[in-house]
């Protein structure tokens, strides 16, 4: 069954990938084709449908006569149509069930939000109590996972033989170093996620991608950042809420003012921290500025904000 599920799933991703080439869509929002890759990076996957698998006694019954004791983190909300099987680099085996879920409406605050994203600050916001500062995981343990990669370095058996067991053990410690890391990352954003969700009805977030960021001098404290995990901890958590999230295009924000919408007709340097603008005299911290553009361009005003929306504007709902 895993083996047929496989097949299916690479047919399908296929099938899209070249229906989205044949109407021609842009790059951006072109599905890739299905990539294979190669068995010593790969950990191990298996996908079962509803009849290869059953959930009894808290136990784990898949086809074939496996059974698996589970230790839940959670109850399954409704009863599972599939799940996938996997492990980790560490060795660990998780299975992730997809279950019919439904949107657990909170109260309403009247309050809007205006997102920005950067390097410095991860996230700046309209709001100042919800500013996400650089949580710098990855630069803590810079010392610790280098350590690590040294005694691997030093152990490594030539090509051709096998790994000696001290390697295997810096190897394990090594994975289990960046395992902590992810983790950590990833709680910061759902943390966060959570509270500008829970205070907002209303969020307009830059639809920022920093893949380009991976060739600049930045590009380590980019990936620290972990812009699109938090980006898509927050999608993910303004739907399962019934938030309204709106993705915008970052194109000339750092160009328009938020008060008057007019655009400057030059890049600010990166150096420039402080964004004044030509036509009105309106002076605020370069991403403040931002984030407030995302508000607008939205068109989510708060109370009192009688700026209008810059032309050639565009907004897209992701929620």
């Amino acid at each position: 069954m895993p083996q047929q599920q496989i097949i299916r799933d690479f047919a399908k991703s296929r099938a899209k990938a070249l229906k989205d080439i044949k109407a021609r869509l842009p790059m951006r929002q072109r599905a890739g084709m299905p990539r294979f890759k190669r068995k010593h990076l790969a950990a191990p996957s298996l996908n079962y449908t509803l009849r290869g698998f059953r959930v009894k006694d808290s136990r784990l019954h898949l086809a074939g006569g496996i059974v698996a004791t589970v230790v839940w983190s959670r109850e399954l909300p409704a009863v599972p149509s599939s799940v996938r099987v996997y492990r980790d680099v560490l060795g660990h085996w998780y299975a992730s069930f997809v279950v019919e879920t439904r949107v657990q409406p909170l109260p309403e605050t009247g309050r809007v939000i205006g997102i920005d994203w950067g390097v410095k600050e991860t996230a700046t916001t309209t709001s100042e109590d919800h500013d996400l500062p650089h949580a710098q995981h990855g630069k803590d343990a810079v010392a610790k996972l280098a350590r690590y990669q040294r005694m691997m370095a030093r152990r490594r058996a030539p090509r051709g033989k096998a790994q000696s067991k001290g390697y295997r053990k810096a190897q394990r410690q090594a994975a289990k170093a960046h395992k902590k890391i992810a983790r950590q990352r990833q709680d910061t954003a759902r943390t966060w996620a959570k509270r500008v969700v829970a205070d907002h009805d209303a969020i307009a977030v830059e639809d920022f991608r920093p893949k380009f960021l991976a060739k600049t001098t930045m590009a380590r404290k980019a990936a620290d950042a972990a812009i699109t995990a938090t980006k898509n901890e927050l999608i993910t958590m303004g739907r399962k809420h019934g938030r309204q999230v709106v993705l915008v295009d970052p194109k000339n924000t750092t160009k328009d003012c938020a008060k008057c919408g007019a655009r400057t007709k030059h890049a600010l340097p990166l150096s420039e921290r402080t964004y004044t603008c030509t036509a009105c005299g309106h002076a605020s911290a370069r991403d403040k500025n931002s984030a407030h553009v995302m508000l607008v361009r939205a068109g989510l005003y708060p109370a009192g904000d009688e700026s209008g929306r810059p032309p050639g504007s565009q907004s897209r709902e992701a929620a």
